[in-house]
């Protein structure tokens, strides 16, 4: 349990009979007249849908003890996604639902951050860009550089991006992984 005193962005909360929810952003307000009260935006860990809530200032909240372990995509088992705890070594097999977008940017080898709770994954949290070569890309034609357009490409992954038109296949490039926008060239 803790205070509405003590809430912080990322903390998980446990309400409306078990749901899960983290704190995405919140404020303390204190009206000239009446009680404070928090306002907070909360996101469903499970479904991702996103919830404005009050609470009076003060009132206890049961939070969720969620272990965040860094954890390395081992490989691609039929339908389940293979991580292995950097710590243990122990490997768990993650679902399609849980993974979810983040599959178009893994590889094996890259490290994310999985959530646990109770010994289940909740998700799995990739960083803000990754480094991925082009798989292939029509060549630009001279002269289309400089009018800022975008073309398809296809990353090492499988997954299809629109980069510049100046980018060739083979190229490595940075890709957000929140949004899935190019970002830049990695220069080696």
């Amino acid at each position: 349990m803790a205070s509405t005193n003590d809430l912080k962005n990322g903390l998980v909360l446990k309400l409306d009979g078990g749901q899960l929810w983290s704190v995405v952003e919140f404020q303390h307000v204190k009206p000239g007249k009446g009680p404070a009260f928090v306002r907070t935006k909360l996101k469903n860990v499970l479904s991702g849908k996103v919830v404005d809530k009050t609470f009076n200032a003060g009132v206890k909240v049961e939070t969720a003890n969620v272990d965040k372990r860094g954890m390395q995509f081992s490989y691609k088992d039929g339908e389940s996604f293979v991580f292995m705890d950097m710590d243990t070594f122990d490997q768990i097999y993650i679902t399609p639902e849980v993974v979810g977008d983040n599959a178009r940017y893994l590889l094996e080898g890259f490290e994310a951050v999985v959530a646990m709770y109770e010994g289940n994954p909740l998700y799995v949290e990739l960083p803000a860009a990754v480094e991925l070569v082009i798989e292939y890309t029509e060549p630009g034609v001279q002269g289309d550089r400089s009018t800022g357009g975008t073309k398809p490409a296809k990353l090492e992954t499988g997954y299809e991006i629109g980069v510049p038109l100046f980018i060739t296949t083979g190229e490595k490039i940075k890709v957000d992984t929140r949004s899935g926008e190019y970002l830049g060239r990695v220069n080696n």
